[in-house]
């Protein structure tokens, strides 16, 4: 698996999807696709190329995924990571909303009508579990292979943010990307982000269907005040700021704990140091390809809605 296989991989899994989405379109209601249909669906678009790729590459399989034993010392500091990059997310996420719909928040009711444990298990445990299967595994250890862990982490985590194909999604997920590919350097496994990944999507889940029931609780009066304004979102937002603000540097700091404990700070630092290096070209045409068709799609979908 090298950078150019990368490419093709990411182009097939848009090009399937574009397929999938057109399928749908033209068989309308004569199929019924719930929301779990949906969602593995949506997970098969990605993990199916990914293994056909995976089986093609000729390369040992734990060489491209790593998937490497962790301590379990640095797996409770994964959690605590986990936890203190929430709130830069959480700020992205609120920024994004005020241009572009909360993809997540518009599937909230087809979400609800599911028992928690069956949508914990889809989006808490097999939707990560996929994701960083190509795109920390496939995609990633491809891109390292072809050049510098630096340009690895910023393409990589790039192509995941378009993967979800709403700019609302995107915009975190590109900082998720590179949060996770950074976990995965700190300890050489994929088992570390796919944690961190799990963690972060089974809270999402959590309170979703926890506010939920607080807000059944609640009369009309109460839920009358709870509506927020633009301007008090505005002040919510400053809030989240403030805790980002404080929770990332910690964040980071935990990272290089994480490192040193798998020992792998010389790794880690030579993220930044060994930036410069070259082997060949990461971007070639499928990837350019690729890009364009999403920002297309993206495009398109957010001129729809408007």
């Amino acid at each position: 698996m090298n950078s150019k296989k990368s490419n093709w991989l990411f182009l097939t899994i848009i090009l399937v999807h574009f397929a999938v989405v057109a399928f749908l379109l033209v068989m309308g209601d004569r199929i019924p696709f719930g929301i779990i249909a949906n969602l593995i669906v949506s997970e098969g678009i990605i993990i199916v190329p990914a293994l056909f790729f995976l089986f093609l590459s000729g390369s040992r399989r734990n060489e491209i995924l790593r998937f490497h034993k962790i301590k379990i010392s640095s797996a409770f500091m994964i959690v605590l990571f986990t936890f203190l990059i929430m709130p830069l997310v959480t700020v992205l996420n609120a920024i994004s909303m005020f241009f572009t719909e909360n993809a997540v928040v518009a599937m909230q009711e087809e979400i609800l009508s599911v028992t928690f444990p069956v949508m914990l298990f889809m989006i808490g445990i097999f939707g990560p579990f996929c994701e960083e299967f190509v795109f920390r595994g496939m995609v990633y250890g491809g891109y390292v292979k072809s050049g510098s862990r630096f340009w690895a982490i910023l393409l990589s985590a790039l192509l995941f943010g378009l993967m979800h194909m709403n700019f609302n999604q995107a915009i975190y997920a590109f900082v998720i990307g590179l949060m996770l590919s950074l976990l995965m350097e700190a300890t050489g496994s994929l088992w570390a982000s796919m944690l961190c990944h799990m963690i972060f999507n089974s809270e999402q889940v959590c309170l979703m269907y926890l506010s939920t029931k607080v807000l059944g609780l609640m009369s009309e009066q109460e839920l009358e005040n709870v509506q927020m304004t633009q301007e008090s979102l505005i002040v919510a937002l400053s809030g989240y700021l403030v805790i980002a603000a404080v929770t990332t540097p910690i964040a980071f700091c935990v990272l290089v704990w994480i490192a040193k404990n798998e020992g792998r700070a010389e790794a880690l630092k030579q993220i930044w140091t060994g930036r410069g290096e070259k082997k060949e070209y990461m971007v070639t045409v499928p990837l350019v390809i690729a890009v364009v068709l999403c920002l297309a799609y993206m495009s398109l979908e957010f001129i729809l809605l408007r």
